[in-house]
């Protein structure tokens, strides 16, 4: 999809996507997905597959055992959360390395695996749901790239993300969610993961979903993930704010954040 015009005219460069991923893309589209044809495209790429293995192996995943080819990936931990795993990889490739940018992949990782399971548990596009999940954040990277002497002095300065838009906007006007979802739509992920990314700062903040959001399920666990990570306490009252705006149950939602919160820890104990 051709980026926002009115993004082009600030001279911020979007990465494009990466063949690979372009490939992987039609094949997870594919109504009968191939599990072989997809082990193999990612191993086509030595240098992506070493990288999903280093993550599938850390202990966010905390497999037993030492997995050492894609195809034994996919068999463990399925075709989606590899998937994504190929996914999150291809897009910290798209930037230079960058210990500044090393926090935004980290909860990446652990956003897009809290989101995609939520969404699976609760009948919510789990694919979308662990896309937008994943790069939410991305915009962060895209200013870095554009203005690595000055950027880190606003991700450093800027208590919450809610700051970080406003200095973002002074400074190139355009702020990180805007531009993570540009990159959304490039490279080509579903309207609800990109309308989610869009707004997840000002949802966060206010704990309001946009009337014109599609998908306002996406955006509700986007904001439970958030919280899971921020500020575990407040759960229930996020989870009493946002629910009824997507039409989800509280109970359900509850439920489904707590245990994929449990998984994640009981998974990062046996990784350990």
């Amino acid at each position: 999809m051709p980026v926002d015009p009115q993004l082009r005219t600030l001279d911020i460069e979007i990465p494009t996507q990466p063949e690979v991923l372009v490939k992987l893309s039609l094949l997870m589209a594919a109504e009968d997905v191939d599990l072989p044809a997809i082990s193999g495209l990612v191993e086509t790429d030595m240098a992506l597959a070493a990288a999903v293995l280093k993550a599938v192996n850390s202990s966010l995943y905390g497999l037993q055992g030492r997995v050492q080819t894609v195809h034994q990936a996919l068999t463990y931990l399925g075709m989606r959360e590899v998937a994504a795993i190929t996914f999150e990889m291809g897009l910290r490739a798209a930037f230079p390395p960058a210990v500044e940018l090393e926090p935004v992949w980290s909860r990446a990782s652990q956003r897009g695996l809290l989101m995609g399971r939520m969404g699976q548990m609760l009948g919510v596009d789990p694919w979308a749901s662990h896309s937008a999940g994943l790069f939410e954040e991305c915009g962060k990277a895209v200013l870095y790239r554009h203005a690595s002497a000055h950027y880190p002095a606003m991700l450093r300065a800027a208590k919450t993300d809610a700051e970080l838009v406003q200095l973002e906007h002074t400074a190139f006007g355009v702020s990180h969610d805007a531009l993570g979802a540009a990159l959304c739509e490039s490279w080509g992920l579903a309207p609800a993961a990109v309308t989610s990314v869009r707004h997840h700062v000002q949802i966060q903040d206010s704990l309001l979903i946009p009337e014109a959001a599609q998908r306002r399920s996406i955006c509700a666990i986007s904001a439970i993930a958030w919280v899971l990570m921020n500020k575990p306490a407040d759960l229930e009252d996020v989870a009493h704010a946002i629910a009824p705006q997507a039409q989800l149950d509280e109970t359900l939602v509850l439920r489904a954040a707590r245990r994929v919160s449990e998984q994640l820890n009981e998974a990062q104990s046996r990784g350990r």
